[in-house]
């Protein structure tokens, strides 16, 4: 697993960069504008003055509540400013999953500051839909029907893009610490089943570590971005049913296709393990997730994004068409 995960942060690094014949978009964040403007084979003067106006408000904000697209981060911080500001402009998000059988909520904010460290926070509220009745058959027991799942982030560009005069990509480190409202409540409904499957506490950390890359001119005159990284947690569900004593590190990673300077178009994996075992046909094997997701840019504070999940097995049911729509607000 380590030699997977340092092997595709190799490729990242070493992708080949296209020399962009057309002026970056101007919607692009600072971030990614620099990143393009850095591969132009045109000489840009040092005193030249920066484009007037407020960026596209790009990364979205993940379910998690931090840059990325849905499930999966981007090394590039949400809202940082302008260079040499040192508190960024807050930026908020809604977003609805709807699983099928079951169904996620989330409200997400963050902040960036010097543009090198993003705070975020996210409310996810988790219907546990079917499951509910499912234990009511199995066990005759009440359960209740839904969970809060609480995530404060930090995050910290360790390096920028295109640092040194060389061709890398960004590279953000992670901290997430994720409280559980609920799942103490569900085990103990349940007369510790959960436990005895391998929950040991309402409470992680997660550990990411994201490289994003983005290359100029690839399909149609348009730019790319990739971002690969890889998570360590302890978490079931990202969390919706608790954490166990077992660390696992997982891959995961998007590709972001800037289809016009108002529409990108991703595709995102998120690597995932079984920290539980299985019971019955309640609580079963957990697959990895997939997403592609389009993002709308309005103006300057306004996105819209939506998108189509196949997220296999969660607990007792197969959601394999679930559905998000996201609206997000730069400050």
């Amino acid at each position: 697993m380590r030699s997977s995960i340092i092997l595709a942060l190799v490729l990242i690094v070493a992708a080949p960069v296209v020399a962009a014949e057309n002026e970056a978009p101007k919607w692009l964040d600072f971030s990614l504008a620099s990143a393009v403007e850095a591969n132009e084979t045109v000489a840009v003067e040092e005193t030249q003055a920066p484009a007037a106006g407020k960026p596209a408000p790009l990364p979205f904000h993940t379910i998690e509540g931090v840059g990325g697209v849905a499930i999966t981060p981007t090394a590039y911080l949400v809202n940082p400013g302008p260079a040499g500001t040192k508190v960024g402009l807050p930026s908020a998000s809604f977003t609805y999953v709807n699983l099928g059988q079951k169904s996620i909520q989330s409200f997400a904010v963050t902040q960036t500051f010097f543009g090198r460290v993003e705070l975020g926070y996210a409310a996810n509220r988790f219907d546990l839909g079917t499951l509910s009745d499912a234990v009511r058959k199995a066990t005759g027991g009440h359960m209740r029907e839904d969970v809060y799942l609480h995530h404060f982030n930090v995050r910290a560009l360790l390096l920028e893009e295109n640092s040194f005069d060389l061709p890398l990509p960004a590279i953000t480190a992670g901290v997430h610490f994720k409280i559980n409202d609920g799942i103490n409540a569900i085990d103990d409904e349940l007369g510790g089943a959960i436990s005895g499957l391998g929950f040991s506490r309402s409470n992680g950390t997660d550990f990411t570590l994201t490289a994003s890359k983005t290359i100029p001119n690839v399909l149609f005159g348009r730019p790319f971005i990739v971002s690969v990284g890889m998570r360590n947690s302890q978490a079931s569900q990202i969390g919706y049913l608790g954490f166990s004593d077992h660390c696992a590190t997982t891959v995961e990673g998007n590709v972001i296709c800037l289809v016009t300077d108002q529409l990108a178009v991703a595709y995102e994996f998120r690597g995932k393990t079984n920290p539980y075992n299985r019971l019955n046909n309640l609580i079963g094997d957990e697959d990895n997730w997939h997403t592609i997701a389009l993002g709308y840019v309005f103006n300057e504070h306004f996105t819209i994004s939506g998108g189509y999940g196949h997220f296999g097995n969660v607990f007792n049911s197969e959601e394999d068409g679930g559905l998000a729509i996201q609206l997000k607000y730069e400050f």
